[in-house]
C-alpha cells in the first residue's frame, strides 16, 4: 500500500467514530471515500444516500451504477479514481413515517469540509477535481454555483487547480426520454475532459510567474 494510501486508511479510521455534527446522530455508517488515494483525479459528490449509509462506500445505489457505466464509457474504472462526498453522513428527515433524504446544511457541511473533506484533498493532491452537482462545486469552486451556466468549465479552485462541475448521477436518473439520454451523455463527457486533463495537468504550465 501506497504512504497516501495508508494515510486515507487512517483518517477513514478516525472518521469513523466522528461527532462533530448533529448527522452522527442517525447515521448507520460513515462514508469517508473509495478508490485510490494515488489518483490524479478526485470525484466529490454532496452527500451518501441510504445505501451509502448501510454500506460505508459512496455511489453504490442506482446513482453509483450510472456513475460506475459513466466512468467505464470514459475509460476508466472506479479503482482509477479517488471519489468522495463533501459530507460523510447521510443527512435524513421523517415525512410521513418514513425517512427520507435531505441536503446537508450549511453547518453540516461547513464541519465535514474542515475536518474531512480538505485533509482528503491533502493527502490524495489530485491534479483535477471533477464535482458531480452544485453543492460539491458550492464546497470546492465557489458559492452560489451555477450549474446551468458554469458545467464543464475549468476553475482554478484553492484546493486544486482544475476544478470543474459535472451533473450529479442521481440528477440524471430523475429525467427522462431526451432530456435522460442528453444528461448522461454530458456527464460521460466531462469524464473524459477531467481525465485528459488529469493526464495532462501536470506538464501545463503555470498561469502566474510564481
Amino acid at each position: 500500500m501506497s504512504e497516501k494510501g495508508r494515510l486515507i486508511l487512517e483518517m477513514a479510521e478516525q472518521a469513523s467514530t466522528c461527532t462533530a455534527c448533529d448527522l452522527a446522530e442517525t447515521r448507520t455508517k460513515v462514508v469517508f471515500g473509495d478508490g485510490s488515494a494515488d489518483s490524479p483525479l478526485m470525484l466529490i459528490g454532496e452527500g451518501p444516500g441510504m445505501n451509502e449509509d448501510a454500506t460505508g462506500l459512496p455511489f453504490v445505489g442506482r446513482a453509483g451504477t450510472l456513475l460506475d457505466e459513466c466512468l467505464r464509457e470514459a475509460g476508466m474504472l472506479r479503482k482509477h479514481i479517488y471519489l468522495t462526498n463533501v459530507v460523510k453522513c447521510r443527512p435524513t428527515l421523517e415525512e410521513a413515517g418514513r425517512i427520507k433524504n435531505r441536503p446537508p446544511r450549511a453547518d453540516e457541511a461547513g464541519t465535514c469540509v474542515t475536518l474531512w473533506l480538505e485533509k482528503q484533498i491533502a493527502i490524495v493532491q489530485p491534479s483535477v477535481i471533477l464535482c458531480l452537482g452544485a453543492p460539491a462545486a458550492n464546497a470546492i469552486i465557489h458559492r452560489s454555483f451555477k450549474m446551468t451556466q458554469e458545467r464543464g468549465q475549468w476553475f482554478e479552485s484553492k484546493y486544486v487547480r482544475f476544478a470543474m462541475a459535472a451533473l450529479h448521477p442521481a440528477y440524471i436518473l430523475r429525467q427522462e426520454g431526451e432530456a435522460y439520454d442528453t444528461a448522461r451523455q454530458t456527464l460521460v463527457d466531462d469524464l473524459m475532459a477531467a481525465r485528459d486533463k488529469a493526464k495532462t495537468a501536470k506538464d501545463e504550465p503555470k498561469t502566474t510567474l510564481f
